[in-house]
């Protein structure tokens, strides 16, 4: 049986001659610095689609619901499994668990917070659920919000309606802004003296328009309103850090972009603020002002938080910046002939400052579900359908793994859906 210094030991060494991140560090070593033009460097970008273990026979375009981990971090994962089967009381408690402080620090360091500022979590509903849950209310209490927020956080509202009885505001918002204003004159507008919290979405889940967060927490704080950043489908996607959002409260999910294991997200509340946010689950009186307190969920295993740090260490690799720029570059490929085509419509804004790798499209005259199990059915292409309030179309969403022949394989299927049609 290992001891703690021998599991260690070999830990390392094995994370150090990981297949996958030699991959990932080889690519870094070649990479152009210029993160615009290594967006097309394809020589680059063969070395990190290698570093994935992929089902290749289906194109996977719904990176935005989970996506997969590079090798590195589920081999990682793996391991820290295997090591705690063998004692968890002794292995995952006393040994792995502990290691979750270093995790704790990579992924403050990388969002830009103080890492007695970040909480890991399952994910980003329980990280959003924690704030939105955690506020003290009273009855007639607004909480602003929009349509095209995520069903699960309009749930939990929903259900502070009912049990607390306060009131859900959703405002209409444009679905391709042409301004930020756009977007915070619809939250302006929702106001009201009964607002007392504020939810906006990072990167809108049904089309991956970037709100214009800052504005709307800045329009919050005029108004002594707490805001709340859901950044499910935004951190690790495009280079920010928590400070250019100004923001106070952010909860995302790290097995989306960051391509983390299963069950891992991030809940982050700036230091100021975590005495006044109750947590989701019981904690002590003493951590009221520790941001741990939002990690009391009871057993639960270390090998999932701890593989994050693989996870931190191949998005670091490629550079956030030019992971965006890479993304971008591979919707441009397939957009930018879409778009000569009459009957197709796009639902997200194409202009970078407002979107990046997630990207709904129609074909008008195609239900949106139908179109979605064609591609599945005939192309081997998943996507994901999307019905919201004012649009309907398919969600599209690559990742640093897809290579051309997949981009280009999409779009001739798109053309042929869109002039010859599905039946």
């Amino acid at each position: 049986m290992l001891s703690r210094r021998g599991f260690l030991a070999s830990a390392a060494a094995i994370a150090f001659t990981n297949e996958a991140l030699a991959i990932a560090e080889r690519a870094w070593r070649m990479a152009d610095p210029d993160p615009l033009a290594g967006a097309a460097d394809e020589e680059f970008w063969a070395q990190i689609q290698q570093a994935f273990t992929l089902d290749r026979a289906i194109v996977n375009f719904n990176n935005g619901g989970c996506c997969p981990s590079p090798r590195v971090v589920h081999e990682a994962l793996k391991r820290f499994l295997d090591v705690s089967n063998q004692a968890p009381s002794n292995y995952m408690w006393r040994q792995l668990e502990p290691e979750v402080e270093h995790v704790r620090r990579r992924l403050a360091r990388m969002f830009g917070a103080d890492p007695d500022e970040v909480a890991i979590t399952r994910n980003a509903s329980e990280s959003l659920e924690a704030c939105l849950f955690g506020f003290d209310l009273e009855p007639g209490d607004e909480i602003l919000t929009t349509e095209l927020d995520y069903p699960r956080m309009v749930t939990t509202i929903q259900q502070r309606e009912r049990r607390d009885k306060v009131k859900m505001v959703q405002v209409k918002v444009p679905a391709v802004p042409q301004t930020a204003q756009d977007i915070v004159g619809c939250f302006e507008r929702g106001l009201t003296s009964k607002t007392k919290l504020i939810l906006v979405s990072q990167v809108v889940f049904l089309n991956g328009t970037i709100n214009p967060v800052r504005e709307v927490v800045r329009l919050g704080k005029r108004h002594g309103i707490p805001v709340i950043v859901d950044g499910a489908h935004a951190f690790a996607q495009f280079d920010f850090k928590r400070d250019d959002l100004e923001c106070d409260y952010y909860g995302s999910s790290l097995h989306k972009w960051l391509m983390a294991p299963v069950g891992t997200g991030m809940l982050s509340v700036r230091k100021e603020k975590i005495e006044g946010l109750w947590s989701f689950m019981a904690s002590a009186e003493t951590q009221v002002k520790d941001i741990r307190k939002f990690e009391e969920i009871g057993t639960h295993p270390a090998a999932n938080h701890n593989a994050i740090a693989e996870a931190l260490t191949f998005n670091e690799m490629i550079g956030l910046e030019r992971k965006g720029a890479r993304l971008r570059y591979l919707r441009s490929r397939w957009a930018d002939p879409l778009r000569e085509l009459k009957n197709v419509a796009f639902h997200t804004s194409l202009d970078p400052k407002f979107s990046c790798g997630l990207t709904t499209v129609e074909i008008k005259g195609v239900k949106s579900d139908e179109l979605g199990a064609w591609l599945l059915d005939k192309r081997g292409i998943f996507v994901t359908p999307i019905t919201a309030p004012s649009f309907a179309g398919i969600r599209v969403t690559p990742n640093v793994y897809t290579t051309l022949d997949e981009i280009d394989r999409f779009k001739e299927a798109m053309t042929e859906a869109a002039t010859k049609g599905i039946g």
